[in-house]
Protein backbone atom coordinates (compact mmCIF):
# COMPACT_ATOMS: atom_id res chain seq x y z
CA UNK A 1 0.00 0.00 0.00
CA UNK A 2 1.50 3.18 -0.86
CA UNK A 3 0.36 6.63 0.24
CA UNK A 4 1.40 9.29 -2.15
CA UNK A 5 0.15 12.72 -3.37
CA UNK A 6 -2.50 11.84 -5.88
CA UNK A 7 -1.96 12.79 -9.82
CA UNK A 8 -3.40 13.99 -12.44
CA UNK A 9 -4.96 10.28 -13.54
CA UNK A 10 -6.26 9.44 -10.24
CA UNK A 11 -9.12 12.14 -10.07
CA UNK A 12 -11.48 9.74 -12.01
CA UNK A 13 -10.57 6.91 -8.89
CA UNK A 14 -10.59 10.09 -6.55
CA UNK A 15 -14.24 11.28 -7.77
CA UNK A 16 -15.68 7.94 -7.88
CA UNK A 17 -14.05 6.85 -4.49
CA UNK A 18 -15.80 10.39 -2.55
CA UNK A 19 -18.95 9.76 -4.51
CA UNK A 20 -19.30 6.40 -2.72
CA UNK A 21 -18.83 7.71 0.75
CA UNK A 22 -20.57 10.60 0.48
CA UNK A 23 -22.79 12.61 -2.15
CA UNK A 24 -22.04 13.11 -5.71
CA UNK A 25 -21.54 16.65 -5.45
CA UNK A 26 -18.93 15.81 -3.71
CA UNK A 27 -17.74 14.09 -6.52
CA UNK A 28 -17.78 17.30 -8.65
CA UNK A 29 -15.99 19.20 -5.56
CA UNK A 30 -12.77 16.53 -5.36
CA UNK A 31 -12.62 17.21 -9.60
CA UNK A 32 -13.19 20.79 -9.28
CA UNK A 33 -9.98 20.88 -6.86
CA UNK A 34 -8.31 18.56 -8.81
CA UNK A 35 -8.39 20.23 -12.05
CA UNK A 36 -8.09 23.57 -10.82
CA UNK A 37 -4.69 25.66 -11.77
CA UNK A 38 -4.74 27.24 -7.86
CA UNK A 39 -5.28 23.47 -6.20
CA UNK A 40 -4.57 20.58 -8.33
CA UNK A 41 -3.41 17.08 -7.03
CA UNK A 42 -0.92 18.47 -4.97
CA UNK A 43 -3.84 19.15 -2.46
CA UNK A 44 -4.57 15.56 -2.47
CA UNK A 45 -3.44 12.47 -0.67
CA UNK A 46 -4.46 9.03 -1.78
CA UNK A 47 -3.32 5.31 -0.82
CA UNK A 48 -2.78 3.39 -3.29
CA UNK A 49 -3.20 -0.23 -3.79
CA UNK A 50 -1.75 -1.72 -6.65
CA UNK A 51 -2.68 0.77 -9.23
CA UNK A 52 -6.91 1.18 -6.98
CA UNK A 53 -7.18 4.09 -4.89
CA UNK A 54 -8.73 3.38 -1.37
CA UNK A 55 -8.26 6.33 0.41
CA UNK A 56 -8.09 9.97 0.09
CA UNK A 57 -8.02 13.22 1.71
CA UNK A 58 -7.63 16.79 0.74
CA UNK A 59 -5.25 19.87 2.29
CA UNK A 60 -6.78 23.27 1.72
CA UNK A 61 -4.73 26.31 1.92
CA UNK A 62 -6.50 28.81 4.13
CA UNK A 63 -5.11 32.02 6.04
CA UNK A 64 -7.15 32.15 9.40
CA UNK A 65 -6.90 35.79 10.78
CA UNK A 66 -6.69 36.70 14.64
CA UNK A 67 -6.72 40.38 15.77
CA UNK A 68 -5.92 41.60 12.28
CA UNK A 69 -2.80 38.64 12.00
CA UNK A 70 -3.06 36.41 8.94
CA UNK A 71 -1.91 33.04 10.11
CA UNK A 72 -1.14 30.56 7.25
CA UNK A 73 -3.75 27.33 7.76
CA UNK A 74 -4.21 24.10 6.81
CA UNK A 75 -8.11 22.91 6.28
CA UNK A 76 -8.42 19.07 5.58
CA UNK A 77 -11.79 18.03 3.71
CA UNK A 78 -12.68 15.02 1.40
CA UNK A 79 -12.05 12.15 3.90
CA UNK A 80 -13.00 9.13 2.78
CA UNK A 81 -11.59 5.47 2.63
CA UNK A 82 -13.57 2.37 0.68
CA UNK A 83 -15.94 -0.12 3.16
CA UNK A 84 -13.70 -2.80 2.23
CA UNK A 85 -10.27 -1.06 3.39
CA UNK A 86 -11.72 0.92 6.66
CA UNK A 87 -9.86 -0.60 9.94
CA UNK A 88 -6.63 -0.66 8.49
CA UNK A 89 -4.78 2.65 10.13
CA UNK A 90 -5.03 4.30 6.39
CA UNK A 91 -6.41 7.72 7.19
CA UNK A 92 -4.17 7.47 10.55
CA UNK A 93 -1.13 7.54 7.51
CA UNK A 94 -3.14 9.79 5.18
CA UNK A 95 -2.93 12.16 8.36
CA UNK A 96 0.77 12.04 8.27
CA UNK A 97 0.96 12.70 4.82
CA UNK A 98 -0.99 15.75 5.78
CA UNK A 99 1.10 16.87 8.49
CA UNK A 100 4.47 16.42 6.29
CA UNK A 101 2.38 18.73 3.38
CA UNK A 102 0.86 21.30 5.77
CA UNK A 103 4.83 21.89 7.34
CA UNK A 104 6.67 22.21 3.89
CA UNK A 105 3.51 24.60 3.05
CA UNK A 106 4.04 26.75 6.15
CA UNK A 107 1.22 26.29 7.78
CA UNK A 108 1.01 27.17 11.31
CA UNK A 109 -2.48 25.77 12.31
CA UNK A 110 -5.05 22.56 10.56
CA UNK A 111 -8.27 22.86 11.11
CA UNK A 112 -11.46 20.82 10.06
CA UNK A 113 -15.29 19.75 10.45
CA UNK A 114 -15.30 15.94 11.92
CA UNK A 115 -17.12 12.84 13.13
CA UNK A 116 -17.28 13.34 16.21
CA UNK A 117 -14.13 12.10 18.95
CA UNK A 118 -12.29 10.54 15.47
CA UNK A 119 -10.00 13.46 14.77
CA UNK A 120 -9.10 13.77 18.59
CA UNK A 121 -7.03 10.44 17.72
CA UNK A 122 -4.89 12.79 15.42
CA UNK A 123 -3.99 15.57 17.83
CA UNK A 124 -6.80 18.22 16.82
CA UNK A 125 -8.83 19.49 19.46
CA UNK A 126 -11.92 21.17 19.75
CA UNK A 127 -11.39 24.63 19.47
CA UNK A 128 -14.21 26.92 17.73
CA UNK A 129 -17.85 26.73 18.16
CA UNK A 130 -19.95 26.37 14.82
CA UNK A 131 -22.57 29.17 13.57
CA UNK A 132 -25.60 27.05 14.90
CA UNK A 133 -28.45 26.39 12.32
CA UNK A 134 -31.68 26.59 13.75
CA UNK A 135 -35.02 26.39 12.02
CA UNK A 136 -37.12 29.35 10.45
CA UNK A 137 -39.83 29.16 12.58
CA UNK A 138 -41.67 32.53 10.96
CA UNK A 139 -40.68 33.47 7.82
CA UNK A 140 -39.60 37.03 7.06
CA UNK A 141 -42.30 39.24 5.16
CA UNK A 142 -41.08 39.95 1.73
CA UNK A 143 -39.21 43.53 1.16
CA UNK A 144 -40.48 44.56 -2.42
CA UNK A 145 -37.95 46.02 -4.83
CA UNK A 146 -35.61 43.14 -3.88
CA UNK A 147 -34.84 40.06 -6.64
CA UNK A 148 -32.20 37.55 -6.07
CA UNK A 149 -29.90 35.30 -8.74
CA UNK A 150 -27.52 33.15 -8.66
CA UNK A 151 -23.81 34.50 -8.51
CA UNK A 152 -21.14 34.46 -10.68
CA UNK A 153 -17.83 34.40 -11.27
CA UNK A 154 -17.88 38.23 -12.22
CA UNK A 155 -19.21 38.67 -8.75
CA UNK A 156 -16.58 37.77 -6.78
CA UNK A 157 -15.35 41.32 -5.82
CA UNK A 158 -19.37 41.46 -4.65
CA UNK A 159 -19.13 38.76 -2.82
CA UNK A 160 -16.01 39.91 -1.02
CA UNK A 161 -16.97 42.86 0.21
CA UNK A 162 -20.48 41.88 1.56
CA UNK A 163 -18.66 38.95 3.55
CA UNK A 164 -15.64 41.23 4.37
CA UNK A 165 -17.98 43.44 6.56
CA UNK A 166 -20.08 40.69 7.78
CA UNK A 167 -16.80 39.67 9.44
CA UNK A 168 -15.63 42.63 10.68
CA UNK A 169 -16.41 42.62 14.45
CA UNK A 170 -15.16 38.63 14.61
CA UNK A 171 -11.31 38.16 16.57
CA UNK A 172 -11.18 35.40 14.36
CA UNK A 173 -12.03 34.92 10.88
CA UNK A 174 -11.47 32.52 7.95
CA UNK A 175 -12.84 34.38 4.49
CA UNK A 176 -13.46 32.14 1.27
CA UNK A 177 -10.06 32.70 -1.03
CA UNK A 178 -10.72 33.76 -4.58
CA UNK A 179 -10.29 30.28 -6.08
CA UNK A 180 -12.05 29.07 -3.70
CA UNK A 181 -15.56 31.35 -4.63
CA UNK A 182 -14.91 30.23 -8.03
CA UNK A 183 -15.08 26.44 -6.61
CA UNK A 184 -18.13 27.54 -5.20
CA UNK A 185 -19.61 29.13 -7.55
CA UNK A 186 -19.53 26.26 -9.65
CA UNK A 187 -19.87 23.40 -7.53
CA UNK A 188 -23.48 21.20 -7.32
CA UNK A 189 -23.35 20.69 -3.80
CA UNK A 190 -24.57 24.59 -2.69
CA UNK A 191 -26.03 27.67 -4.38
CA UNK A 192 -24.54 30.94 -3.73
CA UNK A 193 -26.81 33.38 -4.22
CA UNK A 194 -26.91 37.80 -4.89
CA UNK A 195 -29.86 39.81 -3.56
CA UNK A 196 -30.07 43.33 -5.52
CA UNK A 197 -31.91 46.39 -4.83
CA UNK A 198 -32.87 48.32 -7.80
CA UNK A 199 -29.76 46.70 -9.75
CA UNK A 200 -27.31 46.92 -6.68
CA UNK A 201 -26.29 43.94 -4.63
CA UNK A 202 -27.16 44.25 -1.46
CA UNK A 203 -26.81 40.32 0.10
CA UNK A 204 -25.62 37.36 -0.11
CA UNK A 205 -25.54 33.41 1.27
CA UNK A 206 -25.36 30.22 0.40
CA UNK A 207 -28.08 26.89 0.62
CA UNK A 208 -27.62 23.59 0.14
CA UNK A 209 -29.51 21.88 -2.75
CA UNK A 210 -33.54 20.51 -2.11
CA UNK A 211 -32.57 17.02 -3.53
CA UNK A 212 -30.50 16.84 0.03
CA UNK A 213 -33.73 17.54 2.20
CA UNK A 214 -34.69 20.67 3.86
CA UNK A 215 -32.48 23.34 2.35
CA UNK A 216 -29.80 25.23 4.85
CA UNK A 217 -29.22 29.09 4.33
CA UNK A 218 -25.89 29.74 5.55
CA UNK A 219 -22.98 32.40 5.01
CA UNK A 220 -25.97 35.29 5.22
CA UNK A 221 -24.20 38.58 4.69
CA UNK A 222 -26.42 42.10 3.95
CA UNK A 223 -25.75 45.99 3.56
CA UNK A 224 -29.06 46.04 5.82
CA UNK A 225 -31.63 44.29 7.69
CA UNK A 226 -34.25 44.48 4.88
CA UNK A 227 -31.76 43.06 2.60
CA UNK A 228 -30.81 40.03 4.40
CA UNK A 229 -34.80 39.58 5.09
CA UNK A 230 -35.31 39.73 1.61
CA UNK A 231 -32.82 36.89 1.18
CA UNK A 232 -34.27 34.84 3.83
CA UNK A 233 -37.85 35.36 2.39
CA UNK A 234 -36.63 34.55 -1.83
CA UNK A 235 -34.89 31.47 -0.87
CA UNK A 236 -37.52 30.73 1.83
CA UNK A 237 -35.03 28.10 3.57
CA UNK A 238 -36.12 25.01 6.14
CA UNK A 239 -33.21 26.17 8.50
CA UNK A 240 -30.67 29.46 8.74
CA UNK A 241 -27.46 29.52 9.87
CA UNK A 242 -27.26 32.24 12.40
CA UNK A 243 -25.39 35.26 11.98
CA UNK A 244 -27.19 39.14 11.34
CA UNK A 245 -29.48 40.04 14.62
CA UNK A 246 -32.20 40.90 12.02
CA UNK A 247 -33.31 37.11 11.99
CA UNK A 248 -33.42 36.09 15.47
CA UNK A 249 -37.22 37.00 15.98
CA UNK A 250 -37.44 34.30 12.96
CA UNK A 251 -35.21 31.44 14.83
CA UNK A 252 -36.06 28.44 16.45
CA UNK A 253 -34.26 28.94 20.17
CA UNK A 254 -30.94 27.89 20.18
CA UNK A 255 -30.03 24.50 20.87
CA UNK A 256 -28.08 22.87 24.02
CA UNK A 257 -25.59 21.15 21.79
CA UNK A 258 -22.42 22.61 20.94
CA UNK A 259 -20.90 21.59 17.05
CA UNK A 260 -16.75 22.99 17.23
CA UNK A 261 -14.39 23.09 14.44
CA UNK A 262 -11.21 20.50 15.66
CA UNK A 263 -7.87 22.51 15.51
CA UNK A 264 -3.91 21.20 15.52
CA UNK A 265 -1.07 22.97 16.19
CA UNK A 266 2.04 21.32 14.92
CA UNK A 267 4.62 23.64 16.43
CA UNK A 268 3.99 25.96 19.71
CA UNK A 269 7.15 27.86 18.98
CA UNK A 270 6.30 28.50 15.84
CA UNK A 271 2.46 29.89 16.12
CA UNK A 272 3.93 31.82 19.08
CA UNK A 273 6.61 33.95 17.52
CA UNK A 274 3.91 34.48 14.41
CA UNK A 275 1.60 35.67 17.10
CA UNK A 276 4.02 38.42 18.57
CA UNK A 277 2.14 40.96 16.98
CA UNK A 278 -1.31 40.25 18.69
CA UNK A 279 0.01 39.50 21.98
CA UNK A 280 1.66 43.04 22.13
CA UNK A 281 -1.56 44.76 21.11
CA UNK A 282 -2.94 42.73 24.04
CA UNK A 283 -0.92 43.94 26.32
CA UNK A 284 -0.83 47.54 25.82
CA UNK A 285 -1.36 49.85 29.07
CA UNK A 286 -0.20 46.71 31.03
CA UNK A 287 2.86 47.55 33.36
CA UNK A 288 6.18 45.75 32.40
CA UNK A 289 6.79 42.33 33.33
CA UNK A 290 7.88 39.00 32.65
CA UNK A 291 5.39 36.60 31.22
CA UNK A 292 5.75 32.33 31.64
CA UNK A 293 3.76 30.06 30.30
CA UNK A 294 4.33 26.77 31.10
CA UNK A 295 3.06 23.71 28.98
CA UNK A 296 4.22 21.29 31.30
CA UNK A 297 7.18 19.63 29.24
CA UNK A 298 8.05 22.70 27.82
CA UNK A 299 7.97 26.35 28.67
CA UNK A 300 8.41 29.88 27.38
CA UNK A 301 9.32 33.00 29.11
CA UNK A 302 9.64 36.65 27.77
CA UNK A 303 9.73 40.53 29.10
CA UNK A 304 6.96 42.92 28.36
CA UNK A 305 8.60 45.99 28.69
CA UNK A 306 5.08 48.19 28.00
CA UNK A 307 5.84 48.82 24.81
CA UNK A 308 7.68 45.53 22.84
CA UNK A 309 7.86 41.85 23.93
CA UNK A 310 11.38 40.88 24.30
CA UNK A 311 13.01 37.49 22.92
CA UNK A 312 11.36 34.13 24.08
CA UNK A 313 13.32 31.69 26.06
CA UNK A 314 12.22 28.16 25.39
CA UNK A 315 13.12 26.02 28.60
CA UNK A 316 12.09 21.99 29.38
CA UNK A 317 9.89 20.55 31.49
CA UNK A 318 8.07 23.07 34.14
CA UNK A 319 5.46 21.34 36.31
CA UNK A 320 4.86 24.14 38.38
CA UNK A 321 4.57 27.30 36.40
CA UNK A 322 2.23 28.90 38.97
CA UNK A 323 5.48 28.69 41.73
CA UNK A 324 7.08 31.15 39.08
CA UNK A 325 4.42 33.49 38.19
CA UNK A 326 3.53 31.86 35.64
CA UNK A 327 0.56 30.48 33.89
CA UNK A 328 -0.11 26.82 33.48
CA UNK A 329 -1.50 25.67 30.25
CA UNK A 330 -2.18 21.67 28.64
CA UNK A 331 -0.36 21.80 25.47
CA UNK A 332 -3.54 20.10 24.11
CA UNK A 333 -5.83 23.27 25.24
CA UNK A 334 -3.96 25.80 23.57
CA UNK A 335 -5.75 25.90 20.43
CA UNK A 336 -9.17 26.77 22.39
CA UNK A 337 -7.12 29.48 24.62
CA UNK A 338 -6.06 30.72 21.64
CA UNK A 339 -9.16 30.99 19.39
CA UNK A 340 -12.33 30.27 20.95
CA UNK A 341 -15.04 32.03 23.27
CA UNK A 342 -13.66 31.47 26.50
CA UNK A 343 -10.24 32.47 26.98
CA UNK A 344 -8.51 32.41 29.93
CA UNK A 345 -11.42 32.80 32.65
CA UNK A 346 -13.51 30.01 31.07
CA UNK A 347 -11.03 27.26 30.39
CA UNK A 348 -9.79 27.49 33.81
CA UNK A 349 -13.59 26.39 35.09
CA UNK A 350 -13.45 23.84 33.18
CA UNK A 351 -10.19 22.19 32.97
CA UNK A 352 -7.69 22.01 36.51
CA UNK A 353 -4.22 21.67 33.69
CA UNK A 354 -5.28 25.45 32.54
CA UNK A 355 -4.70 28.41 35.21
CA UNK A 356 -3.64 32.02 35.24
CA UNK A 357 -1.25 31.67 38.20
CA UNK A 358 -0.84 34.42 40.29
CA UNK A 359 -0.66 37.31 37.46
CA UNK A 360 -3.99 36.74 36.49
CA UNK A 361 -5.12 40.36 35.43
CA UNK A 362 -2.11 39.91 32.84
CA UNK A 363 -2.96 36.40 31.59
CA UNK A 364 -6.66 37.20 30.81
CA UNK A 365 -5.47 40.17 28.73
CA UNK A 366 -2.81 37.82 27.13
CA UNK A 367 -5.86 35.18 26.75
CA UNK A 368 -9.22 36.82 26.00
CA UNK A 369 -12.43 35.38 25.08
CA UNK A 370 -12.54 35.18 20.81
CA UNK A 371 -15.60 35.61 18.86
CA UNK A 372 -15.53 33.97 15.56
CA UNK A 373 -16.58 33.71 12.19
CA UNK A 374 -15.14 30.69 9.66
CA UNK A 375 -16.05 30.47 6.07
CA UNK A 376 -15.39 26.87 5.23
CA UNK A 377 -15.97 25.29 1.70
CA UNK A 378 -18.44 23.61 3.16
CA UNK A 379 -21.68 24.72 5.23
CA UNK A 380 -21.30 23.71 8.82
Amino acid sequence: MEIRTSRPEDVDQVEKLVVSRMDPSDGVDARLLMTDPDAGCDWVGVADDGGRIVSTTTLMDETMTLSGVGIPAGQIEQVATGTEYEGRGLVRRLMDWTNERSAERGHLVQFLMGIPYFYRQFGYTYSIPFKQTRKLVRRPEPVAGHTIRRATEADIPVLDRLQDDAQQGAGLRVAHTTPCWRWLINRTGSTTWIVERDGTPVATGRSTPEEEGDVVLGEIAGIDDDAVKALVALVNPAEVGERHPALEEHLAPRRADLDQYLVRIPSIPRLLEHLRPVFAQRLRGHDPDEVVLGFYRTHVRFRWDGEEIGPYEWGGTLLGPGAQGGAGIAPDLLAPLLFGPHGMDGLRRRFSDVYPGPKEDLMTRLFPRVTSDLLTFYLP
